[in-house]
Parts: structure tokens; C-alpha cells; sequence
């Protein structure tokens, strides 16, 4: 047997011993689990609580040890005493204790990616495993101590290598999922990811140097760090579109880590869906941070003292509401520094205590409780008092108040008086108009300003009420049980009837407006406006941020080119440490050099130094003339490009990326394309792909920030270019659109296309 078969017989033997106890585990957590479900609904609440907090801890416990399946040890470490130690996606021991498995996140993990010849402690070997499901199918070993007999070792066995692990993880076929890079952390990639939880991180890095890698394994080293802290307060995760969201929604289940928020910004609130678009010009507008003031002003002008104050006639006399009873009750009420419409309840006692001496003051004697409690109730039921009332201190929801501020233009001009009349005229829509993903922070503001909506109130306090005597039944039920000191608390126990203790933190978060994290990742983060920032900073006091983003792929004119000027205002000065990721991974050194040096010519800050490997002919132009022609060649080299990347087994990813306003006739111009070329049931199988899965996708350019593609065709990039908000945006645009494929780039065009945009 030759040198390296009996290494890869070798390292079979330990992975086999690996999986077998993961799959003991899965066994004995599987078999508890069928245990607990086996005992039914029977016996006392206090049990059925018991049994319901168990099954939840194994059903998560087998999710986790499920997930971790694929590429279960991926390195080795040895030592200057010939001790190794095995590093994979979670921690391992034998019945017995003894260690099988290192978690990567473990400090005794982190020479596997920060050791280098120079600096490698103990350690004089890195071994990278890759596995083909169970089997291993390679090894690669970099000596880290040159004067170690291990160079002798794996130079005779043929395992001395070096970044090969890495660039067979790039070449390989994407899959419509992003993988995890636990296996190929690079040493600046690992020194972000174990960086301190109680600081703001931002990571900047052009296109494929591995943000979003760096974000989600972050939280997934912060989750195993600080388990106590994070398991209850949870981790969110920002992305820049539903699309991306699926594409990611893998990486932090295969680290070994379940629970996690993941939303965009247009999905935050919950129960709140905004799916309509606002122009470049309107977002920027209501992004600005200064629209805070606006609804501020906006609520605070439905806190006034009416032009027309009633009289009303109790008892046969006259009791007449003044406007100094009126701005005294605002007054109480303000000093609450209460919401809005929690505030509004002071304001009403108050009037009521104000209206009830002026009855008493007519009369000759001192009344009874009983004579004020009916005054009371008939000032409640007066029409002219709850009008005057309502027209005092207006209850209100968020959603009505701003479509009322963006749909009467008198209203925006006296609440946000900066704005110009041609900014109005941008911010305008018809009344009862869906919201905007841009409406969905100014939403969050006046919710938070405003506090519950009065009749969501009144639900809560029902809701609040039943809570209070479901508790007190469970108090009586522990004690007859003789056990209400135990550990199961009567909070636990009704949660345990309910059914609530079956919820993970995130679900619990996720449907909570109010949840405060104890960590958030936002990927894309340069696209944020001020008003996005704000809304996300409510949710976590602590300021703990993974912040991910390229400021040369801003296309957004109300986001960010410059992480100083952002960071600064959200987290001072010292809150924050900048990281610059410069490698690219991603795209050939052909395709880097051609969209950087755009990029650079357009007045755009490139980050990348060089990118890992060269593809000869990565880059390829199609000039032809006329639109016939055009839509011939990009049918022709789809085609092309699928039946060189695509395969019927779900891999490889082809993106067509077309100007926004063609985009149902290309789809239309593809579909038909893949129709003639493949045999009927590859295309039925293409065609009833998901969008966001699909592997021949045609797409504007915001549909692909943040995702990867083998090829990408880019079409008539000028027509791209001229659509855009402004000339920052359209070469951010194109910078993102080249910027997405791993091996192939073309850009098809026409001759006046070329004519009006030099690539």
C-alpha cells in the first residue's frame, strides 16, 4: 500500500470512530426523546411540564447533532510531543470521556487556523481531511515547524501541500446554498471571528473575500462562547433580501448552532409585510435621520388643546371643560415620558379628575363617592366628551399615522419643513397605499413613540388577566403537590399547560417587536440608511454588532461610503473596530483585475489586493449588432454556459443579470432558450425551480448582492449603468454584477451598448 493510501486508511479509521459516536449519540438522544413521547399527557401538570421541557431539550439536541452530518472532521493538529488532536464542527468524547473531537471554536482549536511557520507555538503540523460523505477521500498536510521530522514524513507519503483544501472548496459547483468555510478559515478571517463580543465589528471587504462567511461564523463562535447570555436574549441576523436569507440559512445549522433570527429589514416588525418599492429619490428621503423628527412632530401635534371646548350638563349642572384643565392634562401626561397612547390614560384621568370639581365646586355640600363614581361614569358616556377628548390626545396606531403623513402633503410640509416641494412631490402616494420597504423604520419609530395600539392594548391586558389566574391555579396546584419551592416554578408550569415552553428563543423573538438581542449580524450593511440603523439599534442596548459590507457595492443613495462617518454617530469613536478583509476567493484574478479597475475608475473604494487563483479565459466578451442579435447570443451562450455548469443533480448556478425594465422579456427570451435546448424533463425540472434556487436565474442587480454564481452573463451593461440613481450607484451596480461569478464572466452587449460605456 503506498505512502498516502495508508494515510487516507489512517485518518478512515478516526473518522469512522467520529461518526460512530455521533451516531450513538443521535441513538441515545433519539430513544429519550421516543421515551418522553411515549408517556402521553398522562399524570399531574407538574409532570407534564417536566416531560414537555425534556422533549424540547432532545428535539433541539437531535437537530443539532443532525446538522453537523456533512464534513464532520475536517482537520488535525500535531504536537512537538506526537499528540493530535482532531478538529471538527462540534466537540466529541467517548463514554469514557476521552476527547475524539475538538469544536473549531475551542481555544484549543485556533492554532488550526492562525498557526504559521513563523509563529505555531507547540503545534509543528496542520492537517486538512476532506471527506466525500463518511469516507475520507484526501489529505493535505503544511509543516509548520521546518525542522520537525514531520516534513521527511509527509513529503514520503505525498501529503505535504499547501492551500489546496481552500482552492478545492472554490472550484467546486455552487449549489444555490452558501457553505461554511470552517474547514478553510483563513488566519484574518479567524482573528475576526473570536474578537470580542461586547464590541461593534465591522468587517469590509470587496466581493468574495468572505464576509458574510466572517459574520455567520462569528455568531456561531459567540453562541458557543457566551451560551448563557446569547441562548436567552438570541442572535438576529439582517439580510439584504429574502433571496440571500435562503441562501445562507444552512451555514450556522452545519456549525452546530440552531435558533437564529433571520430577517431582512422589510420583515422586521412582525405581522407587518412590505413588499412595494418606494423610487431611489423617496427611500433616500425617508431614510434620513432627520425623519425621526418628523414623526415625533407628527404625534406630538395630536397632543393639543382643542379651539372648541363643550359644556356639558350633569345632574342639572352646567360643567364646562377649560383649556387650562386641557393643558394641564397634557402636562400630567407628558411627564409620564410614557408612549403616546400609554400616556393618553394619565390624560384622561386627569380630565375626569378636572371635570369632577367642577361639579363639585356648584355644589352646597361635600358629595359622596357614590354621587362622584355616577358623575364619573356619565362623563365617560358623553359623545361631546370622548370626541373632545379624542381630539385632545388622539389615540393611534403606527400604520395610520404614517400613511396619513405621506398621503396629505399639508401635513408633510408642516411636520417636516425641510423638505422641498419637489421632495413632497416624491414622498406623496394615494391614501390607504401599501407600505414601502422604506416605510417600515419610520413604522418602527412611531410605534415605539406611540406604545401599543389601544385596542392591541386592551387584547394584552385580557390577555394579562388570564395570565394572572392561570398563575394563581398553578401556585394551588404546586401547593397541594406539596412541592412549591421546588424548581418548577408556577411561571413554568402554566407555560408548560400552554404549550410555551415548546417555543425557542427565537421563535419567541421573532414575534416580538419589543425583543432585545443579545447580538446581530447585518450582512450588506453599507445599503442602510440612518433610519434602518436606528431601528436596529433599538433591539440591542448592548451594542454588540457583526457589521459586513463593501462601501464600493453601495447602491443605495441613502447608505453608506464611509464606515468612519456611520460608525462614529452609532457607537462613538472607541465603540467600534474596523476589519479589512483584501483577498478575493471568489472570482478568478481575470475578472477581479476587469471589475476593480472599473470600479477604481469610476471613483469607488476598492479594498481587494489580489484574488487566489487565475482561470485563463475567465472573461469573455460578446459584442454584436443590433437586438436581434443580442437576444440570439444570450440564448445561445445560456445555453451554453448551463450545459457547462449546470447539472442534474442540483449543482451549478448560471445568473443572466439584465437592465431592471427588460426583466420579464429576458426571463421570457432564457425560458424559451432552455425549452428548445433540453430534453422536456430537465426542463420541466429547471423550470419548477424556486426563484431564489433556481439554477439558471435571470435577475437585476440588486437580486444578486451577496450571492455567488459559476457563471454570470451580464447584458447590456450601459443600459444597466443608466438606469441607476446616480454615477456611484451604476458603477456600484456593475461592480456587483461582475463581480458574482466564480469561474466564467461574460458581458454580451451590443455595438451601441459598447459605444456608451467603456468596460
Amino acid at each position: 500500500m503506498s505512502g498516502y493510501a495508508s494515510q487516507l486508511q489512517e485518518e478512515q479509521h478516526t473518522v469512522d470512530r467520529a461518526y460512530g459516536r455521533l451516531d450513538e449519540m443521535r441513538a441515545q438522544v433519539r430513544a429519550r426523546l421516543d421515551a418522553v413521547r411515549a408517556a402521553g399527557s398522562h399524570g399531574s401538570p407538574t409532570q407534564r411540564t417536566e416531560r414537555d421541557s425534556f422533549a424540547t431539550m432532545y428535539e433541539d439536541r437531535l437537530a443539532q447533532l443532525r446538522a453537523v452530518e456533512d464534513r464532520l472532521v475536517f482537520g488535525r493538529l500535531d504536537d512537538a510531543a506526537g499528540e493530535r488532536r482532531y478538529i471538527g464542527r462540534i466537540g466529541l468524547s467517548s463514554e469514557s470521556h476521552e476527547p475524539i473531537l475538538t469544536d473549531w471554536r475551542a481555544e484549543a482549536a485556533r492554532p488550526f487556523y492562525e498557526a504559521t511557520p513563523s509563529n505555531h507555538g507547540d503545534i509543528v503540523m496542520r492537517r486538512h481531511i476532506t471527506l466525500n460523505f463518511r469516507e475520507v477521500v484526501g489529505v493535505e498536510d503544511e509543516v509548520l515547524d521546518v525542522h520537525s521530522e514531520q516534513v521527511g514524513r509527509a513529503s514520503a507519503s505525498g501529503t505535504l501541500t499547501g492551500e489546496g483544501a481552500l482552492l478545492a472548496s472554490l472550484s467546486s459547483r455552487r449549489t444555490g446554498k452558501m457553505t461554511d468555510i470552517v474547514a478553510t478559515i483563513q488566519a484574518e478571517q479567524d482573528r475576526i471571528i473570536r474578537s470580542d463580543l461586547a464590541h461593534a465589528v465591522v468587517v469590509q471587504g470587496g466581493p468574495g473575500t468572505g464576509k458574510t462567511a466572517v459574520a455567520l461564523h462569528r455568531a456561531a463562535y459567540l453562541l458557543y462562547t457566551h451560551r448563557r447570555t446569547l441562548e436567552r436574549s438570541g442572535v438576529l441576523v439582517v439580510g439584504p433580501s429574502t433571496a440571500f436569507l435562503h441562501y445562507i440559512d444552512q451555514v450556522l445549522p452545519s456549525l452546530g448552532e440552531t435558533g437564529v433570527v433571520s430577517r431582512t429589514i422589510a420583515d422586521l416588525i412582525p405581522g407587518v409585510v412590505a413588499g412595494a418599492e418606494d423610487s431611489p429619490r423617496a427611500a433616500q428621503l425617508k431614510g434620513e435621520r432627520r425623519m425621526a423628527d418628523a414623526i415625533a412632530n407628527a404625534i406630538a401635534a395630536r397632543e393639543r388643546v382643542p379651539r372648541d371646548l363643550p359644556t356639558i350638563r350633569i345632574n342639572g349642572f352646567a360643567v364646562r371643560m377649560t383649556a387650562a384643565d386641557v393643558q394641564q392634562a397634557i402636562t400630567d401626561a407628558r411627564r409620564t415620558r410614557q408612549p403616546h397612547n400609554r400616556a393618553r390614560e394619565t390624560f384622561v384621568r386627569s380630565m375626569m379628575e378636572s371635570l369632577r370639581t367642577r361639579y363639585a365646586e356648584q355644589l352646597d355640600y361635600t358629595p359622596e363617592r357614590a354621587e362622584l363614581n355616577d358623575v364619573d361614569q356619565q362623563l365617560r358616556m358623553n359623545d361631546e366628551v370622548r370626541k373632545t377628548l379624542n381630539l385632545a390626545w388622539l389615540p393611534m396606531s403606527g400604520a395610520w399615522l404614517i400613511d396619513q403623513l405621506f398621503s396629505k402633503p399639508v401635513q408633510l410640509r408642516r411636520f417636516a419643513p425641510w423638505l422641498t416641494d419637489e421632495d413632497i412631490e416624491a414622498l406623496m402616494r394615494d391614501k390607504g397605499a401599501p407600505l414601502t420597504v422604506s416605510d417600515i423604520p419610520l413604522l418602527d419609530e412611531a410605534m415605539e413613540l406611540l406604545g401599543p395600539d389601544p385596542r392591541e392594548a386592551a387584547r394584552r391586558a385580557a390577555a394579562d388577566a388570564r395570565r394572572a389566574e392561570e398563575e394563581q391555579f398553578a401556585k394551588d396546584t404546586l401547593a397541594q403537590a406539596g412541592i412549591g419551592s421546588g424548581i418548577v416554578t408556577a411561571s413554568m408550569l402554566i407555560d408548560g399547560i400552554n404549550g410555551a415552553d415548546a417555543e425557542l428563543t427565537a421563535q419567541r423573538a421573532a414575534a416580538d417587536r419589543e425583543w432585545t438581542y443579545g447580538h446581530i449580524v447585518v450582512d450588506e450593511a453599507q445599503e442602510l440608511t440612518a433610519m434602518d440603523w436606528r431601528m436596529l439599534m433599538r433591539r440591542c442596548p448592548s451594542r454588540s454588532f457583526t457589521i459586513v459590507g463593501d462601501v464600493a457595492q453601495t447602491s443605495a443613495l441613502g447608505g453608506t461610503r464611509s464606515w468612519r462617518r456611520t460608525m462614529d454617530r452609532l457607537f462613538g469613536e472607541h465603540g467600534w473596530d474596523l476589519n479589512e478583509l483584501t483577498i478575493n476567493y471568489r472570482n478568478p484574478q481575470e475578472v477581479s483585475d476587469l471589475a476593480s479597475g472599473f470600479a477604481t475608475g469610476e471613483g469607488l473604494y476598492i479594498s481587494t489586493v489580489h484574488a487566489v487563483r487565475a482561470i485563463p479565459d475567465s472573461v469573455e466578451r460578446v459584442t454584436v449588432d443590433g437586438v436581434l442579435a443580442l437576444r440570439d447570443a444570450v440564448a445561445r451562450r445560456t445555453v451554453e454556459m448551463a450545459r457547462r455548469f449546470v447539472s442534474s443533480d442540483g449543482t451549478g448556478r448560471v445568473a443572466v443579470i439584465v437592465p431592471e425594465r427588460e426583466l420579464d422579456d429576458w426571463r421570457g427570451t432564457v425560458r424559451r432558450a432552455l425549452r428548445d435546448a433540453f430534453d422536456a424533463r430537465e426542463f420541466a425540472r429547471l423550470d419548477a425551480q424556486s426563484a431564489w434556487d433556481a439554477q439558471v436565474c435571470v435577475c437585476g442587480t440588486q437580486a444578486v448582492k451577496g450571492l455567488e454564481f459559476d457563471a454570470v452573463l451580464v447584458v447590456q451593461p450601459a443600459a444597466i449603468e443608466q438606469e441607476a440613481a446616480s454615477r456611484l450607484v451604476a458603477a456600484a451596480d456593475l461592480y456587483v454584477a461582475m463581480t458574482r461569478p466564480t469561474q466564467k464572466l461574460l458581458i454580451v452587449r451590443t455595438n451601441e451598448d459598447e459605444s456608451q460605456l467603456a468596460l
